[in-house]
């Protein structure tokens, strides 16, 4: 049996039931934790699935930030900085970077809350996650304003990207088997990704 929804139909389901039914259904995205520091020096840490690559020529990321109705630390470090740090999230510390999306107090640092280690790239103003293999760090380029639904799609440059060098293949490839990623179902599930394969080209 199948089950469809008209637009109007999921306006009507209850809340909860509505955002973990089509945060799951658009499939599995990238898991990443956002590194950031206010200028008071106090550490944000927060889990986000929604990294997208925005080009490569020249290298810049961006991600959606969801309404600013309540306190977003990260967005208003970031704004305050200019600079941030995305970092993959393994299996090894998916558990410790699931539990950074609880509501921590602004003078609350997540690293310290969920047992993450800092790790400063030569004078880089933000902090990576040490246990990450990879990380990247960031300087706050552009934000776009998503008026449907009162997000903003944050974009920042490639300043830094670390990362070790026995997963770049020669064609600078990253294998990211060999790397222990995970990849986030909606808000609170978490994957264990495998290749299946890699192709040419595809032509006509």
């Amino acid at each position: 049996m199948i089950k469809t929804f008209t637009y109007d139909e999921l306006l009507e389901l209850p809340s909860r039931y509505r955002g973990r039914l089509l945060n799951k259904a658009s499939g599995l995205k990238p898991a990443n934790l956002i590194g950031t520091q206010s200028k008071a020096g106090t550490v944000n840490l927060a889990v986000f699935n929604s990294v997208v690559h925005i080009g490569a020529n020249p290298p810049y990321l961006g991600f959606i930030l969801r309404p600013t109705t309540v306190e977003r630390h990260t967005y208003e470090n970031i704004k305050e900085t200019g600079v941030y740090t995305i970092n993959q999230i393994t299996t090894a510390i998916h558990q410790q970077a699931h539990q950074t999306s609880a509501k921590y107090d602004r003078n609350i640092s997540e690293f310290e809350a969920v047992g993450l280690k800092e790790y400063y790239h030569h004078d880089f103003g933000a902090p990576f996650v040490a246990e990450s293999l990879i990380k990247i760090g960031l300087c706050f380029e552009e934000e776009h304003y998503i008026k449907c639904n009162n997000t903003r799609l944050v974009i920042g440059k490639v300043e830094h990207l670390i990362l070790p060098e026995a997963a770049i293949a020669e064609d600078g490839d990253v294998m990211l088997e060999q790397l222990d990623p995970v990849a986030i179902g909606g808000l609170d599930s978490y994957y264990s990704v495998e290749l299946l394969g890699r192709y040419a080209y595809a032509k006509p």
